[in-house]
C-alpha cells in the first residue's frame, strides 16, 4: 500500500529544535479539548494518564501505542508494549490552550482554534535533542494527529506502527541532516 501525507499534514521545523503540526478536526473546541485533557479520551489516539486541570501539577503519560489501532502493525526495535514520561502542566487554559513538559527536556504546547464548525489544532513541541529524536518525534506527532483525525471523524486508522514505520523515512526524506 502506498499511502501519502497531504503537505500540510507534515510537521514544520521551526526552530533548530522546535517542530509545529496541525489538524483540522471536527468541532465543537469542547470536544477537542477532551480529547487533550480526559485520560480515556487522549489515550485514543496518543497515551493515557490522570491530569490535574492546574498549572504546576504533574502527571504520567502512558504510551501503548499497539493499542491505539485494530490491528497495531509491526512494532519496530527498540519499543517496548509501553512507556512512562513524567511531566508537568506550565499552562492550562481551557478549551483554548494546553502546556506541559516534555520529561525533563522539552515543553509541548496544544492550542486550539474554533474555525466555524472546525476546531485547528495547532501543537509546537520546543527542546527536540537531535536530529534522530526530530525523526521520530515528527513521525509520531504525525501518526497520532492521524489516529486522533480518524478517531473524531468515526473511521478506522491505518494500523499505527505502519504508518509511524512510513511517516518516519518520509521525516528522513525531509529533515536536513
Amino acid at each position: 500500500m502506498n499511502i501519502t501525507s497531504p503537505e500540510a499534514d507534515y510537521a514544520a521545523i521551526v526552530a533548530p529544535d522546535t517542530v509545529r503540526i496541525q489538524r483540522l478536526l471536527p468541532g465543537p473546541v469542547e470536544r477537542i479539548w477532551a480529547y487533550l485533557t480526559e485520560s480515556d479520551l487522549r489515550r485514543q489516539w496518543l497515551a493515557s494518564g490522570q491530569m490535574q486541570p492546574e498549572a504546576g501539577t504533574g502527571f504520567e503519560l502512558v504510551w501503548r501505542n499497539h493499542e491505539l489501532t485494530d490491528p497495531p502493525g509491526q512494532r519496530p526495535e527498540g519499543f517496548g508494549e509501553e512507556h512512562r514520561m513524567q511531566s508537568r502542566i506550565v499552562e492550562f487554559d481551557p478549551p483554548r490552550r494546553l502546556v506541559f513538559t516534555w520529561g525533563e527536556s522539552g515543553q509541548v504546547a496544544f492550542d486550539l482554534k474554533p474555525q466555524g464548525d472546525r476546531v485547528l489544532l495547532t501543537i509546537l513541541h520546543e527542546g527536540i535533542s537531535d536530529r534522530g529524536n526530530m525523526l521520530k518525534i515528527g513521525a509520531g506527532w504525525h501518526m497520532h494527529l492521524d489516529v486522533l483525525v480518524a478517531r473524531a471523524n468515526g473511521r478506522k486508522p491505518e494500523p499505527y506502527w505502519d504508518g509511524w514505520m512510513r511517516l518516519r523515512d518520509e521525516y528522513d526524506q525531509r529533515v536536513p541532516s
